[in-house]
């Protein structure tokens, strides 16, 4: 109990407004996270932060290193199980996944990859689908061998979801639509750009259904005018682009950039010569906007560094007519209407960061 009534101070220490005390707490975290290898302090700082949404705390978190990692994963996956603190989890692991952990890898083995597939696959709430396709997006070219265990369910997901952004259910209200039709058009990116035969194959089986042939000319059918052939399906395979002898010699900033490639939309150029490269997702949105510059992702971010992009640029989602892609217009600030201002500003800047991260590794080659 006294260590329990310890570690307790220190967490609220954590949040002084001193910056030397902050940072020697700081400290004194990760000198016990090094000594001691057990999940008890892991669990603590997850549950912590999830109640608070501590900026130190998160930082600690999002800089763990083995063996803590199976201990963090663990910790968010039972979180993912549970409705109501799933977004708070998928937030979290959407911060500790774009720092690019040097234990990424391991995401592809983690019982957390397949609870996050079945939330995609069966939760109702639009704004954890948007949160976790965007983090799903995000993790696909760190574990680019996934594919062959988890490709159709992947292939279900952009089925379901494509779906919804036609044929919403009745209590979603538009300006959640406009986000969740964003990351699908991410999501079509990522598995054109990583999996193109298997994914056409797909498409074509899926599509050719008589219900869902108005989800194609309306949702996917814009998308597909926005990327050009892709030349594996020319020269490639199904179940070559499935190889994990494919995937070995890629880095995550060279699935990337291969993505990127195949994009047409001309809102933003590839650093590779004779290429036009998009992920920004477009719009026509009414002029509502709130400030999320200073909300506490971007200010983590800034204060503890990105490995993996550059500063943010947020984005303004608008509503389009059936046949049109959604679309984002570069702009300081976003609002995401009838959503809890944190959670909103969590939102928009893991989509912005999303858009912009994929600009810093391309900057990076």
């Amino acid at each position: 109990m006294a260590q329990q009534a310890n570690i307790g101070e220190l967490l609220s220490m954590l949040d002084s407004p001193l910056l030397s005390v902050r940072d020697d707490v700081t400290a004194v975290f990760k000198e016990n996270l090094n000594s001691d290898r057990g999940p008890m302090l892991v669990n603590t700082l997850v549950d912590y932060y999830l109640e608070t949404s501590s900026q130190p705390v998160l930082h600690i978190l999002t800089t763990l290193q083995e063996p803590h990692d199976k201990h963090l994963l663990d910790k968010m996956n039972e979180y993912v199980g549970k409705a109501t603190s799933r977004l708070s989890a998928l937030l979290l692991l959407g911060h500790v996944v774009r720092l690019q952990p040097s234990w990424k890898h391991k995401l592809s083995q983690a019982p957390l990859l397949p609870s996050l597939l079945k939330c995609l696959k069966m939760d109702t709430d639009v704004i954890v689908l948007t949160t976790g396709v965007l983090v799903l997006i995000t993790m696909l070219p760190m574990i680019p061998q996934s594919g062959k265990q988890h490709l159709h369910d992947f292939f279900d997901i952009f089925g379901r979801l494509s779906s919804w952004c036609l044929k919403k259910p009745g209590h979603v209200t538009d300006v959640y639509v406009v986000h969740l039709h964003a990351s699908v058009y991410a999501l079509f990116h990522r598995l054109y750009g990583m999996y193109p035969c298997n994914f056409v194959s797909f498409l074509r089986s899926h599509y050719s259904m008589k219900e869902n042939l108005e989800t194609f000319e309306e949702v996917v059918k814009p998308m597909m005018e926005h990327v050009r052939i892709h030349p594996e399906l020319v020269t490639g395979s199904k179940d070559h682009e499935l190889d994990p002898r494919r995937w070995k010699r890629l880095e995550t900033h060279d699935v990337v950039i291969e993505c990127a490639k195949i994009s047409l939309d001309p809102t933003e150029a590839s650093y590779e010569d004779g290429y036009s490269v998009s992920h920004q997702i477009s719009a026509r949105f009414p002029h509502r906007s709130a400030d999320v510059s200073a909300s506490s992702y971007v200010d983590t971010q800034n204060s503890y560094g990105n490995a993996t992009s550059t500063p943010y640029s947020t984005s303004r989602l608008t509503l389009n007519t059936p046949g049109q892609l959604p679309q984002t217009l570069s702009s300081p600030s976003t609002r995401l209407l009838a959503e809890p201002p944190q959670v909103r500003c969590q939102l928009v800047c893991l989509l912005s960061s999303l858009l912009a991260g994929e600009a810093g590794l391309r900057g990076q080659v």
